[in-house]
């Protein structure tokens, strides 16, 4: 869409320099067995990572890709082995991957491109999140203005779950990602299985229908047109966990405050074409003003009762999708940080361990390098400049590591 500036000659001389990668020297598709992930013939678990901002980095002529490049590797050298991330950006701006419905910026898409080859490189799965539920990077409000401006009338941000225009743009979007062949290394997204899972969508919400039946309804029809194209990968949703009209207790007993946000981790997760069930875990937000230990207790019951319903109700394996501390609470300290972390990781460990490597692993809320001050969201960990942080992170790869390998 550009004359080639300095970025975008860098990204295409590593293209050349990387297209010589074949399929052959791959790792193999993280596959569903039953309750568990496998491997090339083992059980797979893993202790992971979210840094949503690596695409837009690699595609920005003021990185040129190094902080990627860093972040992987320092996250493999904590022995971290799955990265979650952002497969998005809708807006009209250069910045954009998806400018208009269908429109990509290609150089936006070589930087995803780079993510992936790197990733690959570095020993990193990557879960790719496909939308966003909020305005953030576009997500499914961009999506509404853009039908808007085409002189459609849709009343409601909700209205991206309905409206048959909007949900073929999203089709668009996914069958572009899909069939997109990777700059660097040749090799069809589709194909690749550096890429351990697509998920639908951060976090959605649908406030309209507290039932949760619509986003269900459209987790079915966009699942089975993914799956339409790519049954080689995991799918997920990116759910947070709130219960929803088919189990009332639980709405009652579980979600913070009883509330309902329009989804429904039962039915949602019951799709066929859904390969795993995953929650979030943000006490300080949910339980704002409550102690400590009210909020360490409560995280303790959300990950034992939803891995206890995607065993029981669901069969299907279970992971952490996002958790974090903020910085930003009044009560914030490093000392409570680490107990948080050393609560969701125990939790995590001891129920893999008792139930079968069920409990696949867990998403930490997020990581940054060096030099990415404008990027804090409070929740950031710099794994250069927290030793505490960094030999907790250190200590659960291990414990998973070793639990994956064990009989």
């Amino acid at each position: 869409m550009a004359k080639l500036g300095g970025s975008q000659l860098f990204l295409c001389v590593l293209a050349l320099v990387a297209a010589t990668t074949t399929a052959a020297d791959l790792p193999g598709f993280i596959e569903r067995y039953g309750r568990t992930f496998w491997t090339e013939g083992s059980e797979f678990l893993f202790n992971g990572f979210n840094a949503y901002w690596l695409m837009g980095d690699a595609a920005s002529p003021h990185s040129n890709g190094s902080k990627v490049t860093a972040l992987f590797e320092e996250a493999a050298a904590a022995g971290l082995t799955v990265c979650r991330t952002w497969a998005f950006y809708d807006g009209f701006s250069n910045d954009s991957l998806q400018v208009t419905p269908g429109v990509y910026h290609e150089q936006v898409f070589k930087g995803l491109d780079f993510v992936i080859a790197e990733a690959r490189k570095k020993g990193i799965r990557l879960i790719l999140s496909l939308v966003n539920n909020y305005k953030d990077y576009g997500g499914r409000p961009q999506y509404v203005d853009w039908a808007r401006r085409a002189g459609l009338f849709v009343p409601s941000d909700d209205d991206f779950y309905t409206h048959d225009i909007i949900k073929g743009y999203f089709k668009e979007h996914i069958e572009y990602i899909l069939n997109r062949t990777n700059t660097f290394t040749n090799i069809t997204y589709k194909n690749d299985p550096t890429i351990m899972a697509w998920e639908l969508m951060n976090e959605p919400h649908c406030e309209s229908d507290p039932s949760g039946k619509i986003v269900t309804a459209w987790v079915q029809e966009m699942a089975t047109f993914l799956k339409s194209i790519d049954r080689k990968h995991l799918l997920g949703v990116g759910l947070e966990g709130f219960y929803g009209s088919s189990t009332p207790d639980k709405v009652k007993l579980y979600n913070p405050n009883a509330v309902q946000i329009g989804v429904d981790f039962i039915g949602v997760h019951k799709v066929n074409e859904i390969d795993y069930a995953t929650v979030h875990a943000y006490p300080d937000f949910w339980l704002e003003g409550q102690s400590e230990v009210n909020k360490t207790e409560f995280v303790k019951q959300w990950l034992w009762n939803h891995w206890k319903d995607s065993m029981e109700v669901l069969g299907k394996p279970f992971m952490l999708g996002e958790f974090g501390k903020t910085k930003k609470d009044p009560g914030y300290s490093e000392q409570i940080r680490n107990d948080f972390y050393s609560t969701v990781y125990d939790s995590i460990y001891s129920i893999s361990k008792d139930g079968h490597k069920t409990f696949t692993g867990g998403l930490l809320w997020q990581l940054f390098v060096d030099g990415m001050e404008s990027y804090y969201d409070g929740f950031e960990i710099i794994l250069s400049q927290d030793a505490s942080a960094t030999a907790l992170i250190l200590n659960q790869s291990k414990k998973m590591g070793e639990l994956a390998g064990a009989a």
